[in-house]
C-alpha cells in the first residue's frame, strides 16, 4: 500500500525559506521518478519539480533558481528547498511521482505573506 506523508510547511514572510519532506512508502523508492506538486486555491494542480532515480532534476519555470529538489533513497524521503518565497508560492504542496499516479498524500500548506 502507497503511502506519501508531506510535511514541513508553514507561515513565511516573502524572501524567506522552508523545506518539505515526504517520506514515501510502498514502492521501490530508488527506481521512482519522484516530484512535487502543488495546488492554490481555484487554481489547477501543477508540477512544481521532479527528481528521476538517478537524481535528475526538472523544474517549472516560475520555481527555477529559487527551489531544489532532493531525494535520500536510504530513507525513502524526498525533499523541497525553497528560497525567496513569493505570495504567488502560496498553495498546498503535495509529493507523488510526475504524472500523479500514486495516491494522494494530504499534503503540506505552504503560505507566503507579511
Amino acid at each position: 500500500q502507497v503511502q506519501l506523508v508531506e510535511s514541513g510547511g508553514g507561515l513565511v514572510q516573502p524572501g524567506g525559506s522552508l523545506r518539505l519532506s515526504c517520506a514515501v512508502s510502498g514502492i521501490n523508492f530508488e527506481i521512482w521518478t519522484m516530484a512535487w506538486h502543488r495546488q492554490a486555491p481555484g487554481k489547477e494542480r501543477e508540477l512544481v519539480a521532479g527528481i528521476s532515480g538517478g537524481a535528475i532534476t526538472t523544474y517549472a519555470e516560475s520555481v527555477k533558481g529559487r527551489f531544489t529538489i532532493s531525494r535520500d533513497n536510504a530513507v525513502n524521503t524526498v525533499y523541497l528547498q525553497m528560497n525567496t518565497l513569493k505570495p504567488e508560492d502560496t498553495a498546498r504542496y503535495y509529493c507523488n511521482d510526475r504524472l500523479g499516479t500514486l495516491a494522494w498524500g494530504q499534503g503540506t500548506q505552504v503560505t507566503v505573506s507579511s
